[in-house]
């Protein structure tokens, strides 16, 4: 009898511990590193030389990580490429790499700090967390020594990751990732064997990480929602805005939408590679974002998130578009890229209007009111259904009105990032063939409408109030994973030559590093 009472006390005592110990939100952190770059990429340096160039980002980032885990912070996250830069190769990138040991091995560095060999970087990561009891995300390089008998070992003997390293409150290494989706250009990296399915608990939700071009594919991204049911992401960065539809608070905050999950995402700051957005975003609407071209500053973002965010309802992205009839646009339909991809447009000619414009399996949906219809701006609808070819090979559906630059139709999908004209309401449905869809709204200035806007379960992207600011860009951009393998050899080998020559002659267009 007493041993039982006992037991049942031991029980609800351990059940009291676990939910007082359980955390309802957590405040959360993130970095735009204006990064300090070594003078010469492409000529080997000393170790010594390396830990140097290091050690003034770690400087910054050690400023930032102070300040978040006094104003209260649980954890932040900081950029990719923060640490030492880009545009290396293989062998001047080897002496910033330290051996990055599975998180198993259950080690602090600070504590520990000559238990894998040298680990500067590591040591002084692990001690900055532990020292201010705070979660540390950071990318930084791996490496790891292969030999002949391994076929795909390269040449020089090891193998060279880019990572992302995770440091608990304790200083205690938790989490280890290897980007698998290496951007072009990343020749100094290798992709991991099979894609790296990364997690870790904590007392305020459980935690998936991945880096900036994995987004755009199945795997891991979508993998550690829909599988692993995780409840926040986090996303070292190095991302080049790609307007109209790609910039970072753009897409990042869309994908968080898309897929019902917190993601925290940390980008480079450097204004002359159209590096910058970062954001704390919540599967309802971006909770902070900062966008800067103007400053040369780093900024820290904080805000309180909910550990285990509220699940939004499943979307039948077809429902609505479905029943509405498609009236023929006869030839007043006109065809214009987008990123390199072909998109078939109609002109909003009209003060307010229903249209639809389709593309192979895709009919787009747009009901629309302007408060007024300005004869110095063009708006169109869009609709892609195909293949994107360049900077990667990814299959897409794509339902947009966007703000064309000029008035000529020609410039229908250029980059633009002021406008004028202002929604009372929009509605944008789309006939997908995917669930998964992300929905953007870009205001001029590239702003986002936080509260705004609303995602039907029917599958409408609508106005909830007249947008606050003039509009850039209202998006459903689909994502087909499974007609990804649809490329073949020589289109992908044409994608990479015409994305290497478009680099190197308008390097403004292309998102240098992602």
């Amino acid at each position: 009898m007493i041993t039982s009472q006992l037991l049942a006390y031991v029980a609800i005592s351990v059940l009291c511990v676990c939910k007082a110990s359980s955390l309802d939100t957590f405040i959360a952190a993130v970095y735009e590193h204006a990064v300090v770059l070594p003078n010469a990429t492409l000529t080997p340096v000393s170790q010594e030389e390396a830990l140097l160039l290091m050690n003034r980002n770690l400087d910054l980032l050690e400023g930032a990580i102070t300040s978040a885990a006094k104003q209260g912070a649980h954890i932040i996250v900081t950029p990719e490429d923060g640490i030492y830069g880009w545009n290396f190769s293989r062998d001047s990138l080897y002496p910033y790499l330290e051996d990055i040991p599975d998180p198993q091995v259950n080690w602090i560095p600070c504590n520990n700090p000559n238990r894998f060999g040298h680990t500067p970087v590591q040591d002084r990561l692990s001690c900055l967390a532990k020292d201010n009891s705070i979660y540390v995300v950071a990318n930084i390089g791996d490496k790891k020594p292969c030999n002949a008998s391994d076929p795909q070992c390269p040449p020089d003997g090891r193998y060279q990751y880019n990572t992302d390293v995770v440091f608990d409150s304790e200083g205690k290494l938790v989490a280890r990732y290897h980007k698998q989706n290496l951007f072009l250009g990343e020749d100094q990296f290798n992709a991991p064997k099979e894609p790296e399915v990364v997690t870790f608990n904590t007392t305020f939700g459980s935690f998936g990480i991945f880096t900036c071009f994995d987004i755009l594919f199945h795997d891991p991204a979508v993998t550690l929602v829909t599988d692993f049911h995780v409840d926040t992401i986090l996303f070292p960065t190095a991302w080049m805005n790609v307007l109209p539809h790609l910039s970072a608070i753009e897409f990042h905050s869309a994908w968080a939408m898309g897929m019902g999950v917190n993601f925290l995402a940390s980008n480079i700051h450097y204004p002359s590679n159209r590096m910058t957005g970062s954001g704390i975003y919540a599967p309802d609407s971006p909770r902070a974002f900062h966008y800067d071209m103007k400053t040369e500053e780093g900024k820290l973002l904080l805000s309180q998130l909910d550990s285990h965010p509220h699940r939004p309802a499943v979307v039948n992205w077809t429902s609505y578009a479905s029943s509405v009839e498609a009236l023929s646009m006869g030839n007043q339909e006109f065809k214009n890229t987008v990123f390199f991809d072909e998109f078939t447009f109609f002109e909003l000619t009209e003060v307010t209007g229903n249209y639809t414009v389709c593309q192979k399996d895709l009919c787009c949906h747009l009901s629309y009111k302007m408060s007024e219809k300005r004869a110095d701006e063009v708006y169109a609808l869009g609709a892609f259904d195909g293949l994107h070819t360049v900077e990667g090979s990814y299959y897409l559906q794509v339902c947009t009105l966007l703000k064309c630059k000029t008035t000529d139709l020609h410039t229908c999908g250029d980059s633009v990032e002021t406008a004028s004209t202002r929604f009372d309401m929009f509605s944008l449905s789309g006939t997908f063939g995917t669930q998964h869809v992300f929905p953007e709204v870009l205001l001029s200035e590239i702003q986002l409408a936080p509260g705004e806007f609303q995602v039907s379960s029917d599958g409408r992207l609508f106005s909830l109030t007249p947008p606050s600011g003039p509009v850039l860009t209202v998006t459903l951009y689909g994502r087909l994973y499974e007609k990804d393998r649809a490329s073949n050899a020589s289109s992908h080998l044409t994608a990479q030559a015409l994305g290497v020559m478009l680099i190197v002659l308008t390097p403004v267009v292309f998102s240098l590093r992602w």
